[in-house]
């Protein structure tokens, strides 16, 4: 009983939800006639500030999603917030991907597209404006532009240790 106790107890920690957001399929032409490949684009994350992403490719779909899968988990980042929102606004770049990242007040929501959204969610962001901007929509490349994004986030504590000043409360400023 000790086991499946234990069991529990570590699968209950890495409570992460998967959501696959692209899949690309790519054929090769041989002598005996296609063979088919796929790409598959998967955002991991808890819905607490940690998210990941990443890039399966295999023969089959499943297998490409378990590879992805496997991907972002290695590479997930903690996303800084303030409440239920980003601190601050924020360009994104990969390639000729631009996402713009914008803080908005409560009640807002997620004003995003399909990629850029599955990011958001699984991070627990609820409220925020989002736009790409840059010279392409590839999938790829906005999800990557836009975990770049949330990689350069700063919280307002990190800001102000990072300048070496004291945060002092809003009490005091007046």
């Amino acid at each position: 009983m000790a086991m499946n106790a234990r069991n529990a107890s570590s699968t209950k920690g890495s409570d992460l939800n998967e959501r696959v957001v692209a899949i690309n399929r790519v054929s090769k032409v041989v002598k005996g006639g296609k063979r088919f490949k796929f790409s598959v684009l998967v955002v991991v994350g808890d819905g607490f500030g940690q998210v990941g992403v990443g890039m399966g490719k295999a023969r089959e779909i499943s297998e490409a999603v378990r590879k992805g899968i496997d991907h972002a988990k290695k590479g997930m980042v903690t996303l800084k917030k303030t409440g239920h929102t980003i601190p601050h606004p924020i360009l994104g770049k990969f390639g000729a991907a631009e996402v713009l990242l914008k803080p908005a007040a409560p009640g807002t929501g997620v004003i995003a597209g399909a990629v850029v959204r599955a990011i958001m969610e699984l991070g627990g962001v609820k409220d925020v404006l989002t736009k790409v901007i840059g010279r392409t929509s590839n999938p790829i490349n906005v999800a990557y532009a836009t975990f770049e994004g949330v990689k350069a986030l700063r919280s307002p504590e990190e800001i102000h240790r990072l300048r070496g000043k004291e945060r002092r409360p809003a009490a005091q400023d007046a």
